[in-house]
């Protein structure tokens, strides 16, 4: 057999593969926009990724020539404190003018978990509120043992009482410790129930 030149071959191969490719167009030509566009998503990311490791290197590189990294005067952190450094407490903000420290605070949702002897404004301030031995307990809160509850305890209580024990348990909190997230709850409890 002779063999044909090479350009003849190719051009032979040329013809069927764009028959076969002729053969597969109409399955080809429905996810034909989700290949291109999952190609161009590929090209960016690759795009991306590069200019990223180019970036991480130069950043590298300028650390080589930058000095030291110095912690700013206002990160403080509680490891940081000595056990008798006390923090200055400031109008603005709650924080200290001159070094920017914040009073050391239980937290936005401690009261989910601190325990009922805990307030969270325990700086040695006097209260007008009556102790809870000088108001007498309603059943219901003996009954749910309230003055051990947690605000999230509570919350998960709440649906199971009437209003009238929402109101016996509200005016006792506000007879007592006067918690302003519980009395918010128990209030908001009372509102739904007697829209009910």
């Amino acid at each position: 057999m002779i063999r044909p030149p090479f350009m003849a071959r190719v051009a032979a191969g040329m013809a069927i593969t764009a028959y076969e490719e002729a053969l597969k167009l109409p399955s080809t030509a429905v996810t034909f926009p989700m290949t291109a566009i999952s190609q161009v998503l590929q090209t960016t990311m690759r795009v991306q990724q590069s200019m990223t490791a180019l970036a991480i290197k130069g950043d590298q590189a300028f650390c080589l020539f930058d000095r030291a990294e110095e912690t700013p005067q206002w990160a403080v952190f509680d490891e940081d404190r000595t056990d008798g450094e006390a923090v200055a407490e400031s109008p603005v903000a709650g924080t200290d003018r001159e070094t920017g420290d914040r009073p050391a605070t239980p937290g936005r949702f401690a009261l989910y978990s601190m325990s009922p002897t805990e307030s969270p404004s325990d700086d040695g301030e006097q209260t007008d509120t009556p102790t809870p031995r000088d108001v007498p307990v309603p059943d219901i809160a003996e009954e749910l043992d309230y003055a051990a509850l947690t605000l999230a305890q509570l919350r998960s209580r709440l649906r199971a009482l009437s209003v009238d024990d929402l109101a016996a348990l509200l005016a006792y909190e506000e007879r007592t410790t006067a918690r302003a997230p519980f009395q918010t709850m128990l209030a908001n409890r009372i509102t739904a129930a007697t829209a009910k």
